[in-house]
């Protein structure tokens, strides 16, 4: 499943969907939005994408994660609109029959999507 959302991420809502019984390990990684950037204070931070790219480009790395580890549950999400300081920008999660092929796919998934995919950030500094 991938997806771009206004919405929040449930971390716990994809951890139920993505697992099966043939789950042996679940690599989940969650970026959240941080109050700093290279020394600069960030209050948060808006996100946009061009939608059609990255849907295609999430599709792309989805397939390409389960035909590499043979993998049968991938979930990629990405939100998009301004974020405060805690807030999930990007979930990857990886469920597979042995955490080594969970672990290795999960870290992939967030590799390219944070060089592939066209979603942007302009951090805001506080008032």
């Amino acid at each position: 499943m991938v997806a771009i959302t206004t919405e929040a991420i449930d971390p716990a809502a994809v951890m139920r969907e993505i697992a099966t019984p043939g789950t042996g390990g679940i690599d989940v990684f969650v970026g959240t939005v941080r109050d700093n950037n290279e020394g600069k204070a960030v209050a948060s931070i808006e996100y946009t994408a061009y939608m059609p790219m990255a849907e295609e480009m999430l599709a792309r790395i989805e397939a390409e994660i389960r035909s590499r580890w043979g993998v049968e549950r991938v979930v990629l999400i990405h939100r998009i609109g301004t974020l405060a300081v805690g807030e999930i920008s990007v979930l990857t999660a990886v469920a597979a029959p042995h955490r080594a092929a969970a672990f290795e796919a999960c870290r992939h998934a967030i590799e390219r999507i944070k060089a592939d995919v066209p979603i942007w950030k302009k951090e805001i500094a506080p008032a």
